[in-house]
């Protein structure tokens, strides 16, 4: 019977990043078969895996269905499970999973809208976010002024920012009048607001940020703003084989869900934007959530959400 090491296993459950399950089994918050556990353990099926006295239920690799969707961020959202502040969050309009939960594959900051993919494979993600993979990630970006071709051949040749040397794969003019023109840029990693960093290091302000591709998957054209939209199975595949994941037994469509996403590109749905309940309200909803083992041990640095 294949086994794994239990912080790789929590990670692919979806509780966190390796290295935020690592801190979590260091706290001695995690246990395997009533036993306290340490960081390189090996589990299997049929452990008991307890974290903070939560079961968690162990679901081999090759069992669990893979599942990916992409939704549409509007502005004004933040991308985290939880906020202190009452914001609303990009989880909020995700489907409800049963023992398993999304993972999020990379940020986008308030101010910025687009496309987000969800995960419940929390190694896939770890994967597609990880800089050693290098998947490009496409923008659509507005620009308070213009891009000069020795702008342009900055920006692609490299720029030294606070956090070290950045640059875009590639920039293209994409109309615009008056002040205002758009420009889609390319770039292989997802640093803390990098795109607008590296306008502001030439001194252009973005106005607008809007995420078109992530990898292999561009933003659908059915998917209106607010709205998501479940993966088949070969668009998952050509994710994972940039990642090089094996394919898993049942990934995809089936059935009534199938049926449902080709209504949606028949006839898409409307758009919703973030909404404005208050913070009181929303605090109170979210308090019968759990939140995630990784969250709840590192609070003091949710609003690393901000990013891009």
């Amino acid at each position: 019977m294949k086994d794994e090491k239990l912080q790789k296993a929590l990670a692919r459950m979806g509780l966190g990043s390796r290295r935020q399950m690592e801190e979590v089994i260091k706290a001695g918050r995690v246990t395997v078969n009533n036993g306290p556990a340490t960081i390189g353990d090996r589990v299997s099926p049929g452990d008991e895996l307890r974290v903070d006295g939560r079961q968690i239920k162990y679901t081999n690799e090759n069992e669990k269905r893979r599942r990916v969707i992409a939704y549409y961020k509007p502005e004004g959202e933040i991308c985290s499970a939880n906020d202190p502040e009452g914001r609303p969050t990009v989880f909020e309009r995700l489907p409800k999973l049963t023992h398993d939960r999304w993972v999020m594959v990379g940020r986008l900051d308030i101010n910025s809208s687009g496309l987000l993919l969800f995960t419940n494979d929390g190694e896939m993600a770890h994967r597609l976010m990880h800089p050693s993979s290098e998947i490009t990630r496409e923008y659509a970006v507005r620009i308070l002024g213009e891009v000069t071709p020795e702008i342009a051949r900055n920006l692609t040749s490299g720029v030294m920012l606070e956090d070290g040397m950045a640059q875009f794969e590639d920039i293209k003019a994409g109309g615009g009048e008056g002040v205002n023109k758009w420009y889609h840029v390319q770039l292989k990693e997802g640093r803390n607001r990098e795109v607008r960093r590296l306008f502001e290091s030439q001194g252009l302000k973005v106005s607008r940020l809007l995420r078109t591709r992530y990898g292999s998957i561009d933003l659908p054209k059915e998917l209106r703003t607010g709205r998501h939209i479940e993966l088949d199975k070969k668009d998952i595949n050509t994710l994972t084989d940039l990642v090089s994941l094996r394919p898993r037994y049942g990934t995809g469509l089936h059935g009534a869900a199938k049926d449902k996403q080709e209504r949606i590109k028949n006839k898409p749905l409307k758009a919703r934007r973030s909404d404005n309940r208050s913070s009181t309200s929303r605090n109170s909803e979210k308090s019968k959530s759990s939140a995630s083992p990784a969250s709840r041990g590192a609070r003091n640095t949710r609003d690393r959400n901000d990013k891009r």
